[in-house]
């Protein structure tokens, strides 16, 4: 799975059904810290893993691969701003009420 909210609940839900021995890539970045149930990591055998250097090139393939079968992410796009307003963008972020927030450079 990869969680790309940040949002500790979210995490907390991905942990809560991720079957054994499954992979968690932990993109979202939380506003502050947050516990986690490690019993359920170590007895399911689940691997957590941040992003850094090359893996970040293989998520992004996984999410290629997502969008290329069909997946339908828009329930989960909350807010759409130009690029020009990007701080009404990261004011929405910051606030905890969204889903994703997307910066829509289409006008350059």
């Amino acid at each position: 799975g990869m969680e790309m909210s940040g949002v500790p609940s979210a995490f907390k839900d991905m942990l809560a059904n991720m079957f054994h021995g499954g992979h968690i890539a932990f993109l979202g970045i939380p506003s502050e810290q947050f516990a986690i149930d490690w019993k359920t990591v170590i007895f399911n055998m689940i691997t957590i893993k941040g992003i850094y250097g090359r893996q970040m090139y293989e998520t992004w393939y996984q999410m290629s691969v997502l969008l290329e079968t069909g997946v339908d992410i828009s329930p989960v796009i909350t807010h759409r701003y130009s690029y020009k307003d990007f701080e009404q963008g990261f004011e929405a972020i910051r606030s905890g009420d969204c889903g994703k927030v997307i910066l829509d450079f289409e006008e350059i």
